[in-house]
C-alpha cells in the first residue's frame, strides 16, 4: 500500500474508540493515491464493519473489532512513515515532486512543506520553479505560519511577477500580515505592513476580484490604529502625565480626525488642562486655566450637547471663576 486516506484512519479510530461508522460512509482506497486508484483500479465502497469481519473470516481471528482496527491503523502508520522516510532520502526530485503535490491535496501540510524545502533549489531557474515556491508558501500557510507563507509569497511576485501566481501572492503575502496583526494595545508593525503591502497590491492590480476584500482589510487595520492611538493618548491622562497626555491626545486627533473617540479625546485634553492648571504652581495657573477655558470652547462648540458637556461646563466654571471672569 502506497498510499492511506485520512479518512481509513478517522474511521479506524471511531471503531478503536468505540464509535460505530455510518454504514455506507467509507471508501476504502487499496494502493490508492489521492483522487487516482494505483494501475487504473477503481475504489471500492465498503462498510467498515463488514471489512473487519471479512478480514477475521480470512485470517480465522478471534479478535474484536476494537482491536482489529488498532491493528490495522498502527501496522499502516508504520509503513507509511517509513514510505515517507525513503522518500525524504530519495535523490528522484521528480518524484519528490510529485509526491509534495499529493501530500499537499491530502492535506498534510507539514510532509509537503518538508519536501517543497528539500528540492526548492533543485527546480529554481525552471519553469516550475514558480508553482514549486507557490505550494511551499501556501503549506506553510494552510499550517498557519504566516511569517514563512508571508516570506515566501514575498519572494514569489517579486522574482516572478509575470507567473500566474504572481497577483495572487502578492494578495497572500498582504493577508499573511493580516492574520499575524495582533489587538491593538500591542505593537502595530504588522497593521502598517498590512496597510502597505496591500495598498500596494491594488496599485498593481486595481482591476482585481480581490479589490473589495483588500479594501475591507486596510479599512479596518486603520481602525485598529485608531484604537491603538487612543489607547496610547489615554495611557498618559491615566498615569497622571497631563502635559504629555495633551500633546498625545492632540496628536490622536491630527493624525486621525474621524476617529469614533474624537469627542472623547477632546473632552480628556480640556480635562488634562484643567487638572494640570490645579496642580500647578501659582505663577502658572492663570496662564493654564485660560488655556482649559480655550480648549472648552473648542470641545463646546463641536459638542453643544454631547456626553461630556456637564462635566465640561463645570471645569469652565471653576476656570473662569479663579480668573475673576464673568460667566457667560
Amino acid at each position: 500500500m502506497r498510499y492511506f486516506p485520512i479518512d481509513i484512519f478517522i474511521v479506524l479510530l471511531q471503531v478503536i474508540f468505540g464509535k460505530n461508522p455510518k454504514p455506507g460512509k467509507l471508501v476504502l482506497l487499496a494502493g490508492d493515491t489521492p483522487g487516482q486508484a494505483a494501475k487504473g483500479k477503481k475504489t471500492e465502497c465498503l462498510n467498515m464493519l463488514m471489512y473487519l469481519d471479512s478480514i477475521k473470516k480470512k485470517y480465522r481471528l478471534k479478535i474484536n473489532n476494537r482491536v482489529l482496527s488498532l491493528l490495522i491503523f498502527l501496522s499502516v502508520l508504520a509503513g507509511s512513515c517509513g514510505d515517507y522516510e525513503k522518500l525524504l532520502k530519495s535523490s528522484d526530485y521528480q518524484l519528490k515532486y510529485l509526491k509534495a503535490k499529493e501530500y499537499y491535496d491530502a492535506g498534510d501540510f507539514v510532509r509537503a512543506a518538508t519536501i517543497y524545502e528539500q528540492i526548492a533549489n533543485v527546480y529554481k531557474g525552471t519553469v516550475k520553479a514558480d508553482t514549486l515556491q507557490y505550494y511551499r508558501a501556501m503549506s506553510y500557510y494552510k499550517q498557519k505560519d504566516y511569517i514563512m507563507a508571508g516570506h515566501y509569497f514575498e519572494e514569489l511576485y517579486s522574482s516572478f511577477p509575470n507567473s500566474s501566481f504572481a497577483a495572487e501572492s502578492q494578495f497572500m503575502n498582504g493577508y499573511c500580515y493580516y492574520k499575524l496583526s495582533p489587538r491593538p494595545s500591542l505593537d502595530q508593525d504588522y497593521t502598517f505592513k498590512t496597510i502597505t503591502a496591500l495598498t500596494l497590491f491594488l496599485i498593481a492590480h486595481p482591476a482585481t476580484d480581490k479589490k473589495q476584500e483588500a479594501m475591507s482589510i486596510i479599512n479596518e487595520m486603520r481602525e485598529k490604529l485608531i484604537e491603538k492611538s487612543f489607547i496610547s493618548a489615554r495611557l498618559y491622562y491615566d498615569l497622571g502625565q497631563y502635559k504629555a497626555a495633551i500633546i498625545a491626545l492632540r496628536n490622536s486627533i491630527n493624525s486621525f480626525p474621524e476617529t469614533s473617540h474624537r469627542e472623547e479625546l477632546m473632552f480628556l485634553i480640556l480635562k488634562s488642562n484643567y487638572l494640570l492648571a490645579s496642580n500647578s504652581i501659582e505663577e502658572k495657573k492663570l496662564e493654564r486655566y485660560q488655556a482649559t477655558i480655550d480648549e472648552y470652547y473648542a470641545f463646546i462648540g463641536e459638542f453643544p450637547k454631547g456626553e461630556f458637556s456637564s462635566e465640561a461646563r463645570k471645569m469652565y466654571e471653576s476656570s473662569m471663576s479663579v480668573l475673576g471672569q464673568e460667566i457667560n
